[in-house]
């Protein structure tokens, strides 16, 4: 069967332009691919395969890869072109089996070129920067969902424990509730740090706690042998849950963990309600309720985005990074709180302030509150940087940030009241860190060795190559990316280029006052992020701090930028527009964090990932 032949048959049984497009775009990637893998000779039979594999699917969905038959039969196609398109249907509506590697390409393909197909449509039909980059970040959000693993964000376990318990009801906290028996298996089946666990030949004994732990040998991850067997890939942790009914032991039961939020889990908990609607399970529910905070996360940055009036090339690069995107669609608080922080930047770009940009400007300040209590009480701040002669809003600036501040206090004075007036069955809460965290005598060993303690800060960035160089660490800081750690700082610096951009007007803004006094807001920011994590989580008099992450500092890079993008215009005078730099910005920065939901779903789920060294 020839190209033309094959493309009359198709036209005879498919009308919908949407149908067309998506057969000559499976067609020319298939044809491509020959190429590409060898068989360069068969690329017309690829290119026919590609064309005619959903032949059947607009007048029969209910029948597809099993109408196409007879159609196929009719038009003179030979058993290979119809054994090559009934199995791209393989564990979805039919049982055959692709076996030619012509077939695999085609079931690989199918569906990628359906989502890529789709974002390249957006990006052409959609001319808004807003809802353009909203497009992108829910659509590389959504690969994020599902290249992520269960459960392998920071702390998602505890988030997702929590967010279960909302969306059935449960407002307080009862140490001694149960879940679900598949909860249970899912939490079995998926440990926190899914990789330091399966990396081990061994178990150890820790020098500090001395409990039980797996050890890390030479070897690749995901190869070890782990102390409960072997573990070739994350696949074995699904099959674990799935077909638990089928092992002879079961799940330990898991009960309500220490966390006493309740208002930025509700879009994740109004997800898992509607995933136990639709009759799905635990997993189920984990995904639905990632799915809902990723779009939570959208809408705070498409607000964000069509708020900024300058430097939007930078707020689109922070948010489509791929830890943005990682934490944006898990169950982690972090999902509405880094959306927040985006959303307050954008509005400190802004000329005038009225009472609306004011309003949503108190509203952010108040919920970051909610999540990070007292260190976020500096976004009040950043009011005072708006000009008098810049302020129509009703009320005075004092007024606002006042009301800023009371009702961040507020909130979270309410919710530490309402944790504490509503918790039950919880023995005493031991200090985070372990019994050698002392928050007071921390403090004080602070003011006695300033000095000491500033090198104990200065040597963590140091260590951590300031925690930019850790763009590409994902888990629960156990799965590092080599290509997305070296690059992620150059994602940013471009980012910076495309926002030093010749402005849309001479008199463009925010004033350099603006922009210093957010880039010192940052460094204070990061700064007392350092100290809070030195005096409540790290040991007493200890050389460096504990726990610190990248993502912490996510919304601080967001801040500096706009002054580094200042800097390289006095120096290199970029001479592309901001038109131009706007629209280059969403598609590098897409196609970016598609690479990394690749990348992070190839080290999960295929591996080898790296080699530990003891």
């Amino acid at each position: 069967m020839t190209y033309d032949e094959a493309f009359a048959l198709l036209r005879k049984y498919n009308s919908e332009p949407f149908h067309i497009t998506h057969a000559l775009t499976v067609s020319n990637v298939m044809r491509r691919m020959a190429d590409e893998l060898g068989y360069g000779d068969e690329a017309d039979f690829w290119a026919v395969v590609g064309l005619l594999h959903d032949i059947d699917f607009e007048r029969w969905p209910t029948e597809h890869c099993k109408k196409c038959v007879e159609l196929l039969r009719e038009g003179g196609a030979d058993d290979r072109l119809i054994h090559a398109v009934v199995c791209h249907g393989y564990g979805l509506c039919v049982d055959v089996k692709p076996e030619h590697e012509m077939e695999k390409v085609l079931f690989a393909t199918d569906e990628l070129t359906g989502l890529i197909g789709a974002a390249a449509l957006l990006l052409h039909l959609v001319k808004d920067f807003a809802k353009r980059g909203a497009a992108c970040i829910l659509l590389c959000g959504i690969l994020f969902a599902f290249a992520n693993p269960p459960l392998q964000t920071p702390d998602e376990t505890d988030h997702y424990l929590r967010t279960y318990a909302i969306s059935m009801g449960r407002f307080d906290f009862d140490a001694a509730r149960g879940y679900p028996m598949d909860v249970d298996e899912l939490v079995a089946a998926f440990p926190g740090a899914w990789v330091n666990a399966h990396t081990s030949a061994g178990v150890g004994t820790d020098p500090d706690t001395h409990a039980e732990q797996p050890y890390n040998t030479a070897g690749y991850a995901l190869k070890q042998y782990g102390k409960d067997g072997r573990v070739e890939s994350i696949w074995d942790s699904f099959t674990q849950y799935i077909n638990w009914e089928k092992r002879d032991s079961e799940a330990d039961s898991v009960t309500e963990p220490i966390s006493f939020l309740i208002l930025p889990f509700l879009p994740g908990a109004l997800g898992m309600a509607l995933a136990r609607l639709l009759g799905f399970g635990a997993l189920g529910c984990l995904y639905g309720g990632r799915i809902v905070n990723l779009l939570a996360y959208t809408l705070l940055c498409a607000l964000a985005l069509a708020k900024a009036e300058r430097y939007r090339p930078a707020f689109a690069a922070i948010m489509l990074l791929p830890m943005s995107l990682f934490m944006g669609a898990s169950l982690s608080y972090d999902a509405t709180l880094l959306g927040c922080y985006y959303l307050m930047l954008a509005l400190l770009t802004r000329k005038e302030w009225n009472t609306q940009t004011a309003g949503i400007y108190t509203a952010a300040c108040i919920f970051v509150n909610i999540a990070k209590p007292y260190l976020n009480l500096l976004w009040v701040l950043p009011i005072f940087l708006v000009a008098k002669r810049e302020w129509h809003a009703k009320g005075r600036r004092p007024l606002w940030a006042l009301g800023s501040f009371g009702g961040a206090m507020a909130v979270t004075l309410l919710t530490e009241w309402y944790g504490t007036a509503f918790r039950y069955n919880y023995p005493m809460i031991e200090r985070q860190g372990g019994s050698t965290v002392n928050g007071g005598e921390q403090l004080a060993f602070v003011l006695r060795n300033p000095l000491r303690t500033i090198a104990a800060f200065w040597g963590t960035l140091g260590e951590n190559d300031f925690f930019i160089g850790q763009l590409g660490l994902f888990g629960w800081k156990d799965l590092p990316i080599s290509f997305l750690n070296l690059t992620g700082p150059l994602v940013l610096l471009l980012a910076a280029l495309l926002a030093a951009a010749q402005p849309k007007r001479a008199d463009a803004f925010p004033t350099r006052r603006r922009v210093g006094g957010v880039a010192l807001l940052a460094l204070v920011y990061a700064a007392g992020a350092m100290a809070a994590m030195y005096i409540t989580y790290t040991p007493v008099g200890m050389v460096r701090i504990v726990g610190l992450q990248a993502r912490y500092f996510l919304c601080v890079w967001l801040a500096l930028l706009p002054a580094l993008a200042v800097l390289l215009r006095k120096t290199i005078c970029p001479a592309i527009t901001e038109e131009k730099a706007e629209a280059a910005i969403t598609p590098l920065c897409a196609c970016y964090a598609v690479l990394g939901a690749v990348l992070l779903f190839q080290h999960y789920f295929v591996g080898p990932v790296y080699v530990v060294y003891a």
